[in-house]
């Protein structure tokens, strides 16, 4: 036999009373959370249509607070809402931070005809895919070339640190490689 249980009717009705605010209040916060997802993956298609339509080299630089003033929130709003979430594009499937990147100046310090740091690693990366084997390009030579070609000014060791992003050996290693092989 089940133990029955003596309830009195005040007490289950607060109690149901309380657990159907808590549920009110649960799915409120869950739409409110969708809407400013939705408002914030708008909001990046709309400033990286050039990513979208054309790929990793035409990513443009946006930050948090742009898009937080944008849609009338928080920056920690935005960043909270981008963690974990992806999105399917054109390009590929992305996690949603992977659509904010630092701006890079141009040789003459204008940050408004900037790269993103994004658009900068695709560069490097293209580099040394393109580069002879037995004679790979130095993080030095990457970072001149980025600056004469499409006047952004690298520091030696920003290229080295995209590079490293990108697992991708440094040319006295890719030089070592190519002579095994």
């Amino acid at each position: 036999r089940c133990p029955r249980l003596a309830l009195r009717k005040v007490e289950a009705n607060a109690w149901v009373s309380e657990r159907l605010s808590v549920a009110r209040w649960l799915s409120r916060a869950v739409e409110h959370r969708n809407q400013t997802t939705l408002k914030v993956g708008a909001e990046i298609v709309r400033r990286q249509t050039e990513f979208l339509e054309h790929g990793p080299a035409r990513m443009r630089p946006m930050v948090l607070r742009e898009v937080a003033e944008a849609i009338g929130v928080h920056e920690s709003t935005v960043s909270r809402v981008c963690s974990g979430i992806l999105i399917a594009t054109p390009q590929g499937t992305f996690p949603m931070k992977t659509f904010f990147s630092a701006a890079l100046a141009s040789r003459d310090g204008d940050a408004g005809e900037a790269g993103s740091a994004s658009a900068i690693r695709h560069r490097v990366q293209k580099l040394i895919a393109a580069e002879s084997p037995e004679d790979p390009l130095s993080d030095d030579t990457i970072a001149r070339i980025i600056g004469q070609e499409d006047g952004i000014r690298l520091a030696r060791r920003t290229v080295a640190k995209y590079r490293d992003q990108l697992r991708i050996p440094s040319s006295v290693d890719r030089r070592r490689r190519a002579m095994v092989a």
